[in-house]
């Protein structure tokens, strides 16, 4: 939880993979009096990506801010950051989980963040990965995300309109709300 002095920064990085590179950068966000919020790790292929979300006293931002520079050079990564502000939800929503897996396919995510996005619904948290299927090999893809569907869409049509897409498309999908 932040206090209304605090500011908040999002910092991208993204560099070849090695071991430490997580303790290193947290280290730096550390030592420069901001916390941690939020973020999300990956590796891809042989790079390694992260978001964080940080949070500090103006003058605490500023000096990391100063510092992600040299800071990048240091760890071989590219960083980028932008100052951000605590998002406010006005709009009421239900948390809902898609996941999605199908024969991997060019344009699977187009199609199902499209039929989202006409739906009017947002995307919160989304993640892919492409494997092959135990016992045959075959490529597939997955999909797993949430979403915000706001309180006055009908959940019933949208279920319906997702499983139709699904049916259309050879894909075997779920929704259901977050617990």
């Amino acid at each position: 939880m932040t206090d209304k002095s605090e500011q908040q920064l999002v910092i991208s990085a993204i560099g070849q993979d090695r071991k430490g590179l997580v303790s290193q950068l947290s280290s730096a966000i550390v030592d420069n009096g901001a916390n941690i919020l939020d973020s999300r790790m990956t590796i891809l292929g042989g790079e390694f990506a992260i978001l964080i979300l940080v949070t500090a006293a103006w003058n605490s931002l500023a000096k990391l801010e100063q510092q992600l520079p040299s800071l990048g050079q240091e760890l071989g990564l590219t960083l980028i950051s932008k100052r951000t502000t605590a998002t406010l939800h006005t709009e009421a929503a239900i948390p809902y989980h898609v996941e999605v897996v199908a024969i991997d396919q060019p344009g699977i995510v187009k199609q199902i963040a499209g039929f989202f996005s006409d739906q009017g619904i947002n995307i919160y948290d989304l993640n892919t990965v492409g494997y092959q299927a135990a016992h045959t090999g075959t490529p597939l893809f997955s999909i797993s995300m949430t979403i915000n569907v706001p309180a006055e869409l009908s959940l019933s049509e949208l279920r319906e309109r997702f499983f139709s897409l699904c049916d259309q498309q050879n894909i075997d999908g779920i929704i259901e709300p977050i617990k």
